[in-house]
Order: structure tokens, then C-alpha cells, then sequence
């Protein structure tokens, strides 16, 4: 194609846009990895988003921190209090993060969560405007960082949104290699302007697994990142985010972990089974439990799924390792994760009706006459060399093997 001058511009603006990314470039390679005692486990909290999106106020969030603890999940692990998108309302004179009328005083707010024994979390965006159009850190980081340890801020969710706009316009392609530095290094930069402030607080990177974020996650500081894109409360989404996770097993590990988006438990459009199984997939693939109903009004069942305390120590399991499939038959999964002390298996029902799904022992290194505790059944059993147990639809059985 014969070249002519605004061909030429443009070339010419995109080498010049690579050569300045490339130029700062080893910043991100140095970086520090994630400190391995903040994150040590999957986080395990609340967020305010899958329940009550853009409405989530300061009432919502104390009546949270409330629930937690009188319903035993403060105890049973569950400390982060995270408020999603929608806080914000513009900045001062001085360039300083303002909260609207539904958070009328953050530092208060944050004290209160603290006096439960929780820990508060907020949300951002690197570009100009958040997810829901509200203000983001862009060109602020180390002044909006530096806000949230005065308010006692215990986590930051980063979410990507309009800073896509930003590497679009500066490289012609948010997909570019060029676009990927330039995303690299908005992370990096919030990581920085939080490590400064000397406040521990998680840092959780949200961009939807584009440019393959598990391999660079740790490097620009990240604890957790969001593997995919959005879950929602159907079966469908749920399984389609949950099972294709076992290829990423390799990056997770204590200070980092691989994150499939918040749990659905509780919110109504999934059955009990559907439920146990989403907290099984959960905890097999040793991902953030972060709860995302209504606590204030949580049935008992909900709870029991959340509270089990088997599947919570399945998820927090020091030695860190995820889950992954051992055999795969149709609709029959079975998935198996290392633990510090035995293992947990997995046998999943895909299927549209109950059906027998097969634990062959040789599968997993184990013998016949193994004990194991089948969690959800709340029963101890022997395995044979080919275990076969009937599960329902869409529905689990976990085994615990110490």
C-alpha cells in the first residue's frame, strides 16, 4: 500500500508511543512480588456488587459488617468488607477523592468495620472513570493511595474500565503488545503509590484475564486477579467461569492467586445443589470466597453452604495449591487439590439429571480401603478401587482425605 503522510503520522506517533513504553518498561520487570503474608490465603469477605450494584450505601455496608459477625462468618474467616463501584463523587480543589451522600464519612465507616474485627475495602478504576462512570485514580494514584490508608482502607480493587479508552488512544489497538505495557504499568504504578504509603492493604487487579494476567500478576504487585469476565447468578455463567480454570493452576500460590469473580450463594438463581457446587468449584481452585448476597437476610441454608467449615479449609489450605480435573467423562468431572495434609476430591454432576460419577483411585494416587469425610453429606466412607457414588443434578460430592 503506497505510504502517504497521514500513514506516515501514524506510524510514526505508534514507534514513538512503543519507544517511551519500552523506555520505563524494566520498572515492571524489577518490580517487588506480592508480600506473601498479606494475602497468605484466598481472601475470604463480602462485596457489595453482586446484590446491591449502584444502590450499595453505608447502611448496607455496616449492615454487613453487622452480619457478619452475629452470624458466625466473621469467625468461620470471612473479613474483608469491600464497597464496589458508586462511592465516589468527584474531587476537591486539591485534587482529593470525595465520597457522595451515600458515604458520608469513609474514615468513620472504616473505623466502625474495624471495631467489628473486619477489615474495609474500596474500589478504583486506572482510568478517568469507573465501570459505572464515576471518578477514577487516573493521573491521581499516589494522592488517591495515599487517601485511602488515612480512611484505614484494607483492599483496593482496580478495575480496568475507561483506562481502556486511554490505551486505545495511545496505541490505536487496546489489544496491542503496546496497550499491554501500558496496562502492565497503570497496575504497577497503584502498587507503588500503595506500597508507599506503608498501609498493608490487598491489591486486586480487575481486567478480566486479558494479556494472560496470571503470568504478570505477581510482578506489577497484584495479590489476586480476575481470571475472566463477569460471573453472574445462573448456572450456566457459573460453570463456564468455574471449569475452565484448571489450566491456571500453576500461578496461584500464597500472595497470589488466581481469581474467578465473587460467589453467588444466596442470591436465588441457582438451587441448593447449584449453590454447593459453586462453593465446592470455589474452593477446589483455591479462589477469593468473597459472599456477594444479602447477609442481613441470608437463609439458613445459604448459610450453611458459606459456614461450611470443611470447604473453608479446603479453599484456605496453607500449601496454597489449586485444584485441577483429574478425569473429565461427558458430564462426570472429577477434580482433585493437593492439601498440606491429604487431598480433596470433587466429583461433579454436569448433567441435567442425577447420575454415577466414578473416583478411580488409580486417578489419584490413592489405594482401595482410603478414608475420606464426605463433606456436604457430613459422613465418613471407605473408597473402593472404583468409587461410584450417585450425584445429583448439577450437584457435587466432596471428599476430604487426610
Amino acid at each position: 500500500m503506497p505510504l502517504n503522510p497521514s500513514n506516515i503520522s501514524n506510524k510514526a506517533g505508534q514507534w514513538l508511543a512503543l519507544i517511551s513504553l519500552l523506555a520505563i518498561g524494566p520498572a515492571i520487570v524489577q518490580a517487588a512480588a506480592p508480600d506473601t503474608t498479606l494475602a497468605p490465603t484466598p481472601p475470604m469477605g463480602w462485596n457489595s456488587w453482586n446484590h446491591f450494584a449502584d444502590k450499595v450505601t453505608d447502611k448496607d455496608v455496616r449492615a454487613a459488617a453487622d452480619a457478619l459477625v452475629s452470624s458466625g462468618m466473621r469467625d468461620a474467616g470471612y473479613i474483608y468488607v469491600n464497597i464496589d463501584d458508586t462511592w465516589e463523587a468527584g474531587r476537591n480543589a486539591a485534587g482529593e477523592i470525595q465520597t457522595n451522600d451515600k458515604f458520608p464519612d469513609m474514615k468513620a465507616l472504616a473505623d466502625y468495620v474495624h471495631g467489628k474485627g473486619l477489615k474495609l475495602g474500596i474500589y478504583s478504576s486506572p482510568g478517568p472513570k469507573t465501570c459505572a462512570g464515576y471518578t477514577g485514580s487516573y493521573q491521581h494514584e499516589e494522592q488517591d493511595a495515599k487517601t485511602y490508608a488515612a480512611w484505614g482502607i484494607d483492599y483496593l480493587k482496580y478495575d480496568l474500565c475507561s483506562y481502556r479508552d486511554i490505551m486505545k488512544q495511545k496505541t490505536g489497538d487496546d489489544r496491542s503488545p503496546e496497550a499491554s505495557e501500558m496496562m502492565k504499568q497503570a497496575y504497577e504504578k497503584m502498587h507503588r503509590a500503595l506500597l508507599a504509603t506503608g498501609r498493608p492493604i490487598v491489591f486486586s487487579l480487575c481486567q478480566y484475564g486479558w494479556d494472560d494476567v496470571w503470568k504478570w500478576g505477581p510482578v506489577v504487585g497484584g495479590n489476586l486477579w480476575r481470571t475472566t469476565g463477569d460471573i453472574d447468578d445462573t448456572y450456566k455463567r457459573m460453570t463456564e467461569i468455574g471449569f475452565s480454570q484448571g489450566p491456571l493452576a500453576q500461578y496461584a500460590g500464597p500472595g497470589h492467586w488466581n481469581d474467578p469473580d465473587m460467589l453467588e450463594v444466596g442470591n436465588g438463581g441457582m438451587n441448593g445443589d447449584e449453590y454447593r457446587l459453586h462453593m465446592t468449584l470455589w474452593a477446589i481452585l483455591a479462589a477469593p470466597l468473597l459472599a456477594g448476597n444479602d447477609l442481613s437476610r441470608m437463609s439458613t441454608d445459604t448459610l450453611a453452604i458459606l459456614e461450611n467449615k470443611d470447604v473453608i479449609a479446603i479453599d484456605q489450605d496453607p500449601l496454597g495449591k489449586q485444584g485441577e480435573p483429574l478425569r473429565v467423562a461427558g458430564t462426570a468431572e472429577v477434580w482433585s487439590r493437593p492439601l498440606a495434609h491429604g487431598k480433596a476430591i470433587a466429583l461433579f454432576n454436569r448433567g441435567e439429571q442425577p447420575g454415577p460419577v466414578t473416583l478411580h483411585l488409580k486417578d489419584a494416587g490413592l489405594k482401595p480401603g482410603t478414608g475420606a469425610h464426605d463433606v456436604w453429606n457430613n459422613k465418613d466412607v471407605t473408597l473402593t478401587a472404583n468409587y461410584t457414588v450417585t450425584v445429583p443434578r448439577h450437584g457435587v460430592v466432596l471428599l476430604l482425605i487426610h
